[in-house]
This record gives C-alpha cells, sequence and structure tokens, in this order.
C-alpha cells in the first residue's frame, strides 16, 4: 500500500533536520517502520535562516536516492521545499528557484512565520494562483495567531488555499492546544492531509500511521482513506478539493 509524506526534512546539513548522512539513513528507516512508501523531502527556504536553491535540493535528492536504493530501503523520494511566505517569494518563482510537491508545479507548501499571518499573505497568494500554484499552508494548527483565531485560516481557504496537518499535533506531542486546534480543523474538513514534517528533534517523529488511525477510530476509516488520497493526488498534481465548513463558535456563558 502506499503512503506518501508531503512534508519532511530528510536531507543531511541543510537546514534544522537531519544533521548528516547517517541521520538522513535513520529517518528513512524510521518512515519505512511507519508505513511510508514515498516522501517529498522539503528543506526550508526563504525564512530568513535557510536559502536552499532548487538546483542542490535536486542534486542531493538524487545522491540521497542512491544511497537508499544500495542499503536497500524502499523509500522513494521526490525534491521539494516548504517555502516560507517572504517579499522575496514570486521573484523566486520567476527566476525559477522554488520547488514543488509534484512536477507539473501546481501544489507548494507554504509556512508562515510561528508567530503570526503577515497582512501581505492574501496578495502573495492570489499573485501564485496566477501563476497556477495552489498553496498547501503547513501546520497551521502550530501558528500562533491561528490558535488565537482560528478564522484567520478560514479566509485563506476561502481563497482556494489547500491545509495540511502535522501528524503529532493530532496525536498531542504539540500539546493539549494544538491537538485539540488539529482536531476541530479535521472535523470542519479544514484539512486534506497529513503529513509527519519530520526532524531529528523531539516531537518531530515519524507519526503518519499513529494520527490516522486515530483519525479512522474518532471519525472514521473512510476519512483517514480520502486524506490519504490526498496525498498521493498532491505529488501527481490532480485535483484536491476541501469539503469544508466554518469551525464551531464557542458559546458564550453570561453572568446576571
Amino acid at each position: 500500500m502506499t503512503l506518501v509524506d508531503i512534508h519532511c526534512h530528510m536531507l543531511p546539513g541543510i537546514d534544522d533536520g537531519s544533521k548528516d548522512w547517517p541521520t538522513s539513513i535513520k529517518l528513512a528507516k524510521e518512515a519505512v517502520a511507519d508505513g511510508v512508501t514515498h516522501a517529498v523531502v522539503t528543506p526550508h527556504t526563504l525564512n530568513g535562516k535557510y536559502l536552499n536553491h532548487k538546483k542542490d535540493i535536486i542534486s542531493l535528492t538524487r545522491q540521497y536516492q542512491e544511497m537508499l536504493d544500495e542499503a536497500n530501503i524502499p523509500l522513494t523520494v521526490f525534491a521539494g521545499q516548504e517555502v516560507r511566505l517572504s517579499g522575496d517569494l514570486i521573484d523566486a518563482i520567476e527566476k525559477d528557484d522554488i520547488l514543488f510537491c509534484d512536477e507539473e508545479g501546481t501544489y507548494m507548501l507554504l509556512e508562515f512565520p510561528s508567530e503570526d499571518v503577515p497582512t501581505y499573505a492574501k496578495d502573495t497568494i492570489f499573485k501564485l494562483q496566477g501563476y497556477g500554484i495552489t498553496p498547501v499552508i503547513v501546520h497551521p494548527e502550530r501558528n500562533n495567531r491561528i490558535l488565537k483565531e482560528p478564522e484567520v485560516l478560514q479566509t485563506l481557504i476561502e481563497q482556494g488555499c489547500l491545509v495540511q496537518i502535522t501528524a503529532s499535533s493530532y496525536t498531542g506531542l504539540f500539546g493539549s492546544k494544538v491537538e485539540d486546534l488539529s482536531r476541530k480543523l479535521i472535523e470542519a474538513g479544514q484539512g486534506c492531509t497529513f503529513a509527519s514534517d519530520a526532524h531529528d528533534l523531539p516531537r518531530r517523529q515519524y507519526q503518519l500511521s499513529e494520527a490516522y488511525k486515530k483519525m479512522a477510530k474518532e471519525f472514521s476509516p473512510e476519512l483517514a482513506e480520502s486524506w490519504k488520497e490526498n496525498s498521493r493526488k498532491i505529488i501527481n498534481g490532480e485535483n484536491v478539493q476541501m469539503d469544508w465548513r466554518p469551525l464551531k463558535k464557542k458559546k458564550k456563558f453570561w453572568l446576571f
């Protein structure tokens, strides 16, 4: 059975993920043990600390695949990027320095700063869509602004963005608030797939299978299968739709 991880940090020495080749091999073995068959390796870029260029990532990914094949590790990897929303993003697109989840350049992983959603997000997303790009917003449940104001995410979904939730957010490794928001987003259809966001760091281990098992139990096996299918569709550049609705508003209790 095919299980795709569209967001992980396995390439060595180029961001805050794997620090070296042995660690990259270890992460690959952990992915396979969790049932993953295909992974988009997605180093950070344009985030103010890491600027990883397309050609370098492609070269490193090819080298990684050769090492996996030599070690008989049954994992197929594709070159991608986790792209930070930035004033330099459109210029990078025009210079052909951005990688996508699919060869057609349809789906791009878009990351916000951890504390906020910049005011220019909607304008940049509109420009990306003009290039035929659908942004996949990564781990919004861990964004402090969205944690406080989940309706901020809805405005971006209304624009046509997809949403990827980190598996370990839903399984509780980032705390109860993040877990609770993850569950609410799933319930409202404001997400389309899980990803590991695996790093060689605490709380960044492979938990895709656990997240899908939890989803099947709390919601339905059919929903879990559809989210798995969406990850396959994303790497194939196929159409993905989110059947979403607004989050339930908190009831207000008045004291007299």
